[in-house]
């Protein structure tokens, strides 16, 4: 665990200058690894993955062959929290150097036993359609799925092939009520040839690394004592079938296979990144693009007509009583900035939004700029939660400033609420949920040395710069409101069923999620079936629409609140503004019904609570933006017209 805990501060100074170089961590194409002819390429085990579960699991919690030392790499923050448990195997793979057929684990040629404990164990892993993940040279092991399908250029029936990818490799497969293990492994490894002077030995790069997976049977394996063995040929193999009730014989083997590409070091992580269709990224990008236009549209015909000729009227001096008895947002002008039940917590909420809001920005151009390449494992999430304390400092800046706007006093109190509301939130259901993971013994538990390691984080980091944000925010002048604010309230006339808060937020949230619904179906592919995810750039451009779209809707919503006669906009805006997170916990729902093959309780608790987190993180982020969008607007047309 300590090495684990200084590895991320080198991680995350690189992020911060940009100049410095590691082993650990680099842009993609800047720090390869050379090898010459018959050096040794190690093969290392990641995790075990299946979209049925959720839960992750190690390498070696199944009967796997294991070397003479086994020896974890030092994890970081993100590999942890990902549960990811990188480890050596067995395989010996040489550089450009062919293997038919090696038994793993064996001696004098005898079969691999497992136990009736053991074959259940596996039996049930493979029913659970759990995934394999091995890396070589930080490269992920990809199976290749060939497609066919029918020409529709021609008039003839010609089948094309498409070749796909899916991470991993699968365990095994099922057929007929019986179970069957993938013991084979071909491995497929493509290499890049560097141009060299004559006199200078050749270096070669890792470009692929690909894995056929095969189940045969004990019988038709032929073994030697020096751990080779002959394979069938393919009409003459039968798969090796796992029962779960008594004890199984097999061999664990694997061979493999060289071939030169052209595909440069730079460019090797193209086939895992081009995995999911670009043109439907596009087509989300122009439909987002329409969706702001037809809100500008709006805005400008509904708000900006109308409102200049309200001011208009309202600063002609010679209507003043004709103005009076009308009815629209003037009237409300002496109660529209009347501070809002619980201030602390409205200005908490606001400083854990905008703490999101900036963590959330960097995190993405960054990630654009391509500094955090999944080459880099866990390195996403690692400085996702180090932006997120350090820009305690700026939501603890803007809670303090609106808590005093507000006629707060109690700095002290809501700056302590600002640091541990939210976060408070997410601690609690993530650690109800650990327990879960951690009854069922699986990679994807954080351990408690990491817990108590993200607490002092918690309380040494980003409690401390929130309290200092807050205390020069409260200092600061508090935000100038362009009208005085009455002794007593104004009465709020009887509202219409449309003005329900309920109803603004299903009118609010449609268009924001329409915006970013394409780009989301990627992101929960992403974090639920363990996919790669790396359009940055897409999603950069989804998130500034998303700003825009926010911004533009909250301020019609809020103009015609205040049109109704009811000034008590500051919590509803935050609700109704936030109101896309409402479409993001029904898409959820939806996803998990149509898409997940999710029946157990504890894969289903997991994935409605780390739903509920996102969902909870969506609302402040949204709700954030819109409420400072209308607070602009509300300030600006209020200070545009006289007020007697």
């Amino acid at each position: 665990m300590e090495a684990a805990v200084q590895a991320w501060w080198p991680r995350l100074l690189l992020l911060l200058c940009l100049t410095c170089e590691t082993s650990t961590f680099y842009v993609p194409g800047v720090a390869p690894i050379n090898f010459h002819q018959n050096d040794p390429v190690e093969i290392k085990a990641v995790k075990l993955t299946s979209s049925r579960t959720q839960l992750p699991y190690e390498y070696y919690s199944l009967p796997f062959c294991q070397p003479s030392k086994i020896t974890y790499k030092a994890e970081n923050l993100g590999e942890v929290l990902r549960g990811d448990r990188i480890v050596n195997t067995p395989f010996q793979v040489l550089m450009n150097s062919e293997k038919k057929c090696e038994v793993l684990c064996s001696q004098a040629s005898k079969p691999v036993t497992l136990t009736v404990e053991q074959s259940r164990l596996v039996a049930e892993r493979i029913t659970e359609e759990y995934y394999v993940h091995l890396i070589a040279d930080n490269l992920p092991v990809a199976t290749r799925l060939e497609l066919y399908s029918s020409n529709r250029d021609t008039d003839d029936k010609r089948k094309e092939k498409d070749v796909q990818f899916e991470h991993g490799y699968r365990l095994g497969f099922t057929d007929v009520n019986k179970i069957y293990l993938h013991n084979h492994l071909s491995f497929i490894l493509y290499y890049h040839r560097e141009d060299m002077e004559e006199d200078q030995e050749h270096t070669y790069r890792v470009v692929r690394f690909e894995v056929i997976p095969q189940s045969i049977r004990l019988e038709d394996l032929k073994t030697d004592e020096k751990s080779s063995c002959t394979l069938p040929e393919g009409a003459n193999s039968s798969p090796q079938e796992i029962d779960p009730t008594k004890e199984n014989q097999l061999y664990f083997t694997y061979s493999v296979h060289w071939e030169e590409s052209d595909i440069k070091w730079a460019s090797r992580w193209d086939t895992y990144l081009t995995m999911s269709d670009v043109q439907i990224h596009w087509f989300s990008i122009i439909n987002s693009v329409v969706v702001v236009f037809f809100l500008s549209g709006i805005l400008s015909m509904i708000i900006i007509r109308t409102l200049r000729k309200d001011i208009a009227n309202y600063n002609k001096e010679d209507d003043i009583e004709d103005t009076m008895e009308e009815s629209g947002w003037k009237l409300v002008h002496g109660d529209v900035f009347r501070p809002p039940q619980y201030p602390m917590i409205l200005s908490s909420l606001l400083g854990s939004g905008i703490q999101l809001f900036c963590m959330i920005l960097i995190v993405i151009f960054v990630a654009m700029l391509g500094m955090l390449s999944p080459s880099s494992r866990g390195a996403l999430m690692t400085t996702a939660c180090f932006l997120f304390m350090f820009m305690g400092v700026f939501g603890g800046f803007s809670a303090g400033r609106l808590y005093r706007t507000l006629k707060g006093h109690r700095w002290k109190k809501g700056a302590f609420c600002t640091a541990t509301l939210y976060p408070g939130v997410v601690f609690g259901i993530c650690f109800v949920l650990n327990c879960f993971i951690w009854g069922k013994h699986s990679s994807g538990a954080v351990p408690f040395p990491t817990m108590v390691a993200l607490l002092c984080m918690w309380f040494g980091i980003s409690l401390p710069l929130v309290y200092l944000g807050y205390y020069f925010g409260f200092r600061k002048q508090p935000y100038d409101n362009p009208v005085r604010t009455n002794q007593i309230p104004r009465q709020i006339p009887e509202q219409r069923w449309y003005m329900n808060r309920f109803v603004g937020i299903l009118m609010a949230g449609i268009l924001p999620f329409g915006a970013m619904f394409i780009e989301l179906f990627f992101i929960f592919s992403a974090i639920w079936e363990n996919q790669f995810y790396y359009l940055f750039g897409f999603l950069f451009l989804v998130f500034i629409i998303l700003v825009v779209s926010c911004s533009q809707i909250s301020i019609v919503m809020v103009y015609f609140q205040l049109c109704a006669e009811d000034y008590r906009w500051w919590w509803r805006n935050f609700l109704v503004s936030g109101g896309s997170a409402f479409y993001v916990l029904v898409y959820a729902v939806f996803y998990f019904v149509n898409k997940l093959d999710i029946v157990e309780f504890i894969p289903s608790l997991l994935y409605f609570g780390y739903t509920t987190l996102m969902v909870l993180s969506f609302w402040l982020l949204t709700g954030t933006i819109g409420f400072y969008a209308a607070y602009m607007f509300v300030r600006k047309i209020y200070a545009a017209v006289k007020i007697d």
